[in-house]
C-alpha cells in the first residue's frame, strides 16, 4: 500500500547543535555516514512528513529507500547485507532520522535491533542467509513481537504459546503495539513452548491463521504503522525457530540493542526541538525586539544546550563501551531514560517559546512532543529503566 503526500516546500536547514565539539571525538567516516543520511532525509522525508503524521499514513515507500541508505542494521556483517558498521554509526543514523521523525527511527530500530539482530544472534545459519539480506536492502520489513495485551512489563507472563506437531509447531496468542505489524513480511514472535520455555520463531506473512490489524486513532507516531499481531493455530515450521534463543534474556538482549539506538534518536528530537526554538526566538518580534533577548528566553536555552551537551558525550561514550562489547544493561537503561525525558523536556520548553505556534504543523515540535509520549514507554517505560538502575547500585531487585 502507497499513498500520495503533499510536500513541504519548506526548506530543511537543520544543522546539529555542538557547543563541545564532540564532533572531533568521531571518525571521518562517522560524519560521513551522518551527512549521507541527513542529506536523505531532508530530501526525502522532511518534505513529506507533516503530511504522513497529519494523515495518520505511514510513507511505506520510504522502506526500500532506507534499505538502500544502510539504516537497517548497520552493523550487520556485509555477507549478510548490512554495511558491518560501528555502535557510533549506527548511533548517529538513529539520531539524523529521530531528528526528523520518532515514527520513522522507530521503523528503522525494529527492523535492525529487533529483527535483524536475533536473527543474527540466535539464527541458523540458513535463516541468516535467507532473512538477513532481504531485511537489510528494505525488501522485506520486519516487526518484533514480545508485548502482549495483558504483558507489557512484565514480559515473562506472555500467554503466547506454541506446541509440537509433526515438522511444524502450532502457534496461538497475540502480540500488542507491535511497530511495523500492519506492512511487516516477517515477525519474530516470542512464545512459550510445552516446557513453558520462551523461545523465538520467524512468522512469515501469509501463514494461515496469522493476522496482523492495524492500530488507528494514535495522538503519538502517527507516521509509523503500529498493530497487533494475532496467532490462530499458525502452523510454523520448526526450521523458523531460532535455535539459540533460550530464554527471557533473548528478547531482552534484543531490547538492549534497541534501547540503545532511542537513547541517539531522542537526542535528534531534542536538537530539532532547540534549533526550532532558537531561529524563532531570534526572529519573533515582540514589545520591539526579539524575545531572545528576553532573559527567561536565553535561559530556557542555555538549559536546552546544556541538556543536549550532556546528551551528546553520554552516547558517546556509551557507543564506545558498545562498540569494545562493554554496554552493560544498566547503561543504556541509564542513557534511554534520560534522554528520552531530556528530549521531552525540551520539547514542552520549545512549544512555550513558539507560543500558539508551536501546536502548528508549520513547525515540528508538537510532533516531537507527541512522539516522544510514546518513546518515554516502549522499549521499557521511564519507571522500570530507573528499576533497573536501581538494582545495579543496590543489588536488591525490586521486581521480577
Amino acid at each position: 500500500m502507497d499513498y500520495n503526500f503533499k510536500i513541504s516546500h519548506k526548506k530543511d536547514e537543520f544543522e546539529s547543535p555542538d557547543f563541545y565539539g564532540v564532533d572531533d571525538l568521531l571518525t571521518e567516516e562517522q560524519k560521513m555516514i551522518r551527512s549521507s543520511v541527513r542529506d536523505f532525509v531532508k530530501k526525502d522525508i522532511s518534505p513529506i512528513i507533516e503530511d504522513a503524521a497529519q494523515s495518520a499514513k505511514f510513507p511505506y515507500h520510504l522502506v526500500k529507500k532506507m534499505g538502500e541508505m544502510g539504516v537497517f542494521g548497520p552493523t550487520v556483517p556485509e555477507q549478510y547485507g548490512g554495511m558491518g558498521s560501528d555502535y557510533i554509526s549506527y548511533g548517529l543514523m538513529m539520531q539524523e532520522l529521530e531528528r526528523c521523525d520518532s515514527g520513522i527511527r522507530s521503523t528503522a530500530s525494529v527492523q535492525g535491533s529487533l529483527v535483524m539482530f536475533p536473527i543474527l544472534k540466535f539464527g541458523s545459519e540458513e535463516q541468516k542467509l535467507k532473512f538477513l539480506p532481504k531485511l537489510a536492502s528494505g525488501e522485506f520489513l520486519g516487526c518484533f513481537g514480545l508485548t502482549e495485551p495483558d504483558h507489557g512489563s512484565n514480559p515473562g507472563g506472555m500467554v503466547t504459546n506454541f506446541k509440537e506437531d509433526g515438522e511444524d509447531v502450532i502457534l496461538n496468542g497475540s502480540k500488542m503495539w507491535i511497530s511495523n505489524a500492519p506492512f511487516a513480511d516477517i515477525a519474530v514472535v516470542w512464545a512459550k513452548n510445552e516446557a513453558g520455555r520462551i523461545k523465538g520463531l520467524i512468522v512469515e506473512k501469509g501463514m494461515p491463521g496469522f493476522s496482523a490489524p492495524e492500530i488507528h486513532n494514535k495522538w503519538s507516531l502517527r507516521a509509523s504503522a503500529t498493530g497487533e499481531l494475532v496467532f490462530n493455530d499458525v502452523r510454523v515450521p520448526k526450521t523458523n525457530i531460532l535455535p539459540e534463543a533460550d530464554g527471557l534474556k533473548a528478547p531482552l538482549a534484543c531490547l538492549d540493542n534497541a534501547r540503545f539506538g532511542i537513547a541517539w534518536g531522542a537526542l535528534g528530537a531534542a536538537m530539532d526541538c532547540y534549533e526550532a526554538a532558537r531561529k524563532y526566538a531570534a526572529e519573533r518580534i515582540q514589545f520591539g525586539k526579539p524575545i531572545a533577548s528576553f532573559q527567561l528566553i536565553q535561559k530556557k536555552l542555555a538549559e536546552m544546550l546544556t541538556e543536549i551537551t550532556k546528551a551528546q558525550l553520554l552516547v558517546w561514550k556509551l557507543g564506545q563501551n558498545k562498540n569494545q562489547g562493554k554496554a552493560t544493561t544498566a547503561q543504556i537503561s541509564l542513557a534511554k531514560r534520560n534522554n528520552v525525558q531530556m528530549a521531552l523536556e525540551i520539547a514542552r520548553e520549545a512549544r512555550q517559546i513558539l507560543g500558539g505556534n508551536g501546536i502548528t504543523g508549520e513547525f515540528s515540535v508538537m510532533r516531537h512532543m507527541m512522539n516522544l509520549e510514546s518513546v518515554v514507554t516502549y522499549e521499557g517505560t521511564h519507571d522500570i529503566h530507573l528499576l533497573i538502575l536501581g538494582n545495579e547500585i543496590t543489588g536488591i531487585q525490586s521486581f521480577k
